[in-house]
């Protein structure tokens, strides 16, 4: 965040040196106003590309194992070009390495589910997931396995049938 800051006060240094250089090479045509107004476009791109730019830069820099599950894009009214074009501002990803099985119980699996937010830090929660019924659990909550392997006091979710987060897991 706080490169970004930089970035953001360097880009608007930047347009209003061009816009000063243009103007001194114009003989002062420009008006006095053209300078701060060039840094304050300049600020604004640069967090306008921030934004836009944090979503592929942060699934680049992941592992391999980590299978992107679900993307959130963003809109607000005070962003107005986001309702043209969208951005992505937090996703979730389950770690393929981290799927564990019990020879016991063959259609369930636990996963690790990561959550990351452009602005918020990074958080990963436990998931049970059973592939024949289509269900999941947040095992966050204190969930306990009985002597067999089977989850006692687990909130079982029934999901629809295109869960993604059901779906990568039993595939992977």
């Amino acid at each position: 965040m706080f490169l970004e800051l930089i970035g953001t006060v360097f880009a608007g240094f930047a347009f209003a040196g061009i816009v000063m250089v243009l103007n001194k090479l114009t003989g002062g045509r420009l008006p006095k106003w053209a300078a701060p107004v060039a840094a304050g476009v300049g600020m604004i791109a640069m967090t306008i590309s921030s934004e836009y730019s944090w979503y592929d830069r942060t699934r680049d820099q992941l592992p391999d194992s980590l299978a992107i599950v679900q993307k959130v894009e963003s809109r607000a009214f005070y962003r107005p070009w986001t309702y043209a074009v969208p951005f992505v501002d937090r996703f979730a990803a389950i770690d393929t390495i981290s799927v564990r099985t019990n020879e016991n119980l063959p259609d369930q699996r636990l996963v690790d589910l990561y959550f990351f937010g452009r602005w918020a830090p990074q958080s990963m929660v436990p998931v049970a997931v059973n592939c024949a019924e289509n269900t999941r659990a947040n095992l966050a909550d204190g969930a306990e396995f009985a002597d067999d392997g089977r989850l006692q006091n687990a909130d079982w979710i029934k999901a629809p049938a295109d869960d993604p987060v059901i779906r990568a897991t039993c595939e992977a």
